[in-house]
């Protein structure tokens, strides 16, 4: 009898991914959107950054989606005073044993909400690095591998400068993308409010939709699609554009291009598509490509932006033929 793990079809992982989303909605209210692209990114086997103005539900959809994706979850808040043990773990000496015992810190889950990740040092930023990079820690010479899947959800407030850090190129890198809610509409917001004096409760507790071995078939199954030359080389000339952009200091790298097109990938299935269409890595370029990009210090305080650039280089890149007819038909 083969002892791989059964990998789902993509059918199955498209039903599974919107019974996902309809279940985060009972608690997110009118954000399908953003939502669709945080679970892309998972799906794609990355971390995702939301940023975002407080009380727009960051930490709920963090929350939200370890519910309904049946994984561990653990909280990290990153204050000023957080040390890179209080997120590995470290030593502790055990006085019955008479010898040094590793005790895990929360890095340790399957799914870590690192809440206000710039409100704490760039020493203790970096011990992501690693967890995020390659799914392991090293703590005194010793490596230790962190459980599958591991995902990292992590909260950033644009506004609130005063007492924050900002975040190293190289752990913006590490972030598949990065996301806003912005605010609710007028109906979405009375929704909100609705359902909360209804369950007469604060709390919401979500329906597991899968778990942590079903998530990694989900992911498995994704990496079967099919990825055509004229998608790659289109994801390849966006990220290259960026870098050539006269608002821009350093653009996306090649992990960017690589990004785009995992994303994109994961973005399909969801939307119940066997293959990729430029659509799709239209659809994720602004959360996958803005926060890759940095913009000459002498224009800070201008308009240009992140955003502004992708825009600007979706509109100048030619899109390829491949399978538009499709779109339609999908």
């Amino acid at each position: 009898m083969s002892t791989h793990p059964t990998t789902p079809d993509l059918d199955h992982v498209t039903a599974q991914a919107g019974a996902v989303l309809d279940e985060v909605e009972r608690a997110v209210v009118g954000k399908r959107e953003p939502l669709t692209l945080a679970l892309a990114a998972i799906l794609a086997g990355g971390h995702v950054l939301l940023e975002d103005l407080p009380g727009l539900g960051k930490t709920l959809a963090a929350r939200s989606f370890a519910q309904t994706l049946g994984l561990d979850f653990t909280r990290a808040q990153f204050t000023p005073d957080l040390l890179p043990a209080d997120l590995t773990g470290a030593y502790v000496y055990d006085q019955s044993e008479g010898e040094f015992e590793f005790r895990k810190g929360p890095l340790f889950t399957g799914l870590l909400l690192a809440d206000e990740i710039n409100r704490t040092p760039p020493k203790t930023q970096s011990a992501l690095l690693e967890a995020m990079g390659e799914k392991q820690v090293t703590v005194e010479g010793q490596t230790f591998p962190l459980q599958r899947p591991f995902h990292v959800l992590a909260t950033a407030n644009p506004v609130e400068y005063e007492g924050t850090y900002p975040l190293p190129e190289a752990q913006l890198d590490r972030f598949l993308l990065r996301l806003s809610f912005g605010y609710p509409s007028e109906a979405d917001e009375q929704d909100v409010l609705r359902r909360r004096l209804d369950r007469r409760q604060e709390e919401i507790v979500l329906n597991p939709i899968t778990d942590a071995a079903g998530l990694q078939g989900m992911q498995r199954a994704v990496e079967t699609v099919p990825v055509e030359e004229e998608i790659t080389h289109y994801c390849v000339q966006l990220a290259a554009a960026t870098r050539s952009h006269n608002a821009v200091q350093v653009g996306a790298s090649p992990r960017g291009s690589l990004a785009l097109v995992l994303v994109a990938r994961a973005y399909a299935v969801v939307q119940g598509r066997t293959f990729i269409v430029p659509e799709d890595v239209k659809a994720v370029a602004h959360a996958v490509l803005g926060h890759r990009i940095v913009i000459k210090p002498e224009l800070w305080m201008s308009e240009v932006s992140g955003a502004g650039v992708v825009e600007t280089v979706l509109g100048q890149v030619p899109v390829p033929a491949a399978r538009e007819a499709a779109v339609g038909a999908s």
